[in-house]
């Protein structure tokens, strides 16, 4: 069975509006997105640049990936060397190469 270009980009953005779907069921029972708080390959899907879902993050605490955490927490988590959480992506701690 084949399946045509336009076959898969439909398949592959009713994929991408259910696991949005799923992130926001997620964020509204108490959660929020915080940047810059997971380890290396544990951050929850849609990381940014570099990475492509959860999971993708290359460097521990990497400013672009986020985590959902109980909302209220991010900023306040205890992250080695003065690190903070952040509710918008960061720049620090970025893959190189």
């Amino acid at each position: 069975m084949s399946f045509s270009p336009k076959s898969l980009a439909v398949a592959g953005s009713l994929a991408a509006a259910l696991a949005a779907h799923a992130t926001t069921v997620q964020a509204a029972s108490g959660q929020e997105k915080c940047y810059g708080v997971s380890l290396a390959g544990q951050n929850d899907c849609a990381a940014g640049p570099g990475t492509t879902c959860a999971g993708t993050s290359k460097v521990d605490y990497q400013g672009n990936a986020w985590k959902l955490v109980p909302a209220g927490t991010c900023t306040t988590m205890a992250l080695p060397d003065g690190r903070h959480g952040s509710t918008e992506p960061l720049t620090r701690d970025m893959p190189t190469g």
